[in-house]
């Protein structure tokens, strides 16, 4: 394979086709930062930016080389939006190079969370320790608890990574970014919980012991409901309580989106084939949900004092 192939397998080992997800929870930590009245730091923008991309390239390539050792990802159907990259298993890459790029990249996650700490003090500690450690346990422990398999995904992207990025950027925490934080929380729980169902059989192989696997596609397909409309609750809730933008409720421009895959998710849970196509509006809706819930944000410095809180 020549250097520009074996680059471009690297590349794609990553899944840069998801990681257009961290950039917008990166934003809503950013955006409530902007939002309360802190001036934006630029270089801490980018590093908080660099460090939640490292941490998405990490928990995916270590799923991918962790799955492979188990044999998941040589069962699994694989579709445009589960089932892993399929470079480990049609030998396009070592697996021990694979592993050595996502703990490599978890590292350096670590080193700018050293950073920040030495800026802003011990406080995000928690945060980052807590982050690091789903990332790395995640497909090899966190997959055998239905509840901790369900959460975890919401977890990382969610409060984690959107409160670790307003952190970066003010020294402190406020409860501005944690419920805005809910969106993308309950939004990536409900992605990866979407995302297993063409895959539960090799899940079941592979010793994983999820929802799916503990209590069945009906009931799952109903939690994906649930969670999709707590998405849309919480960012009601959090402006009726005075603690988000009236603008933010731009983000409610999705829900037809949001309903239509939910639709789709009840009503072809026992037909992969069926669900597929879903699977990608899940997708939307996630991006454009989280994206338009950083713009809220941002939209509401322009509000007049009156419709400020």
């Amino acid at each position: 394979m020549s250097s520009a192939g074996s680059l471009k397998m690297w590349l794609l080992e990553t899944r840069p086709q998801f990681l257009i997800l961290t950039p917008m929870c990166v934003l809503v930590g950013v955006a409530a930062a902007a939002y309360e009245g802190f001036s934006l730091n630029a270089w801490h923008v980018v590093l908080a930016l660099v460090g939640a991309l490292l941490a998405h390239i990490s928990v995916n390539v270590l799923n991918d080389y962790f799955d492979y050792r188990s044999g998941i990802d040589l069962a699994v159907r694989r579709t445009p939006f589960s089932g892993g990259s399929g470079i480990l298993p049609a030998g396009l890459l070592k697996s021990r190079g694979v592993y050595l790029l996502g703990l490599g990249s978890l590292i350096g996650v670590g080193a700018i969370g050293i950073y920040f700490t030495i800026v802003h003090g011990w406080p995000i500690l928690p945060l980052g320790i807590l982050g690091m450690v789903v990332v790395y346990l995640y497909t090899t422990h966190l997959t055998k608890s239905p509840l901790l398999c369900l959460i975890a995904p919401g977890l990382g992207f969610g409060p984690l990574m959107v409160v670790g990025t307003y952190f970066a950027q003010t020294g402190e925490y406020s409860i501005t970014p944690v419920v805005a934080s809910l969106v993308p929380g309950f939004l990536v729980s409900n992605l990866l919980l979407l995302n297993q169902f063409p895959d539960v059989e090799a899940d079941r192989g592979g010793g994983r012991y999820h929802i799916l696997i503990s209590r069945g596609r009906r009931f799952s397909s109903r939690v994906y409901a649930a969670l999709m409309a707590a998405t849309y609750i919480s960012l009601a809730l959090g402006v009726a309580l005075r603690v988000l933008p009236l603008t933010a409720l731009v983000g409610l421009l999705t829900l037809p989106l949001g309903g239509k895959a939910v639709m789709g998710a009840l009503k072809n849970c026992e037909d992969t084939e069926k669900l597929v196509p879903f699977l990608g509006l899940n997708v939307q809706v996630i991006l454009l949900t989280t994206l338009l819930t950083g713009v809220g944000l941002l939209l509401g410095l322009a509000l007049p004092d009156g419709l400020r809180w």
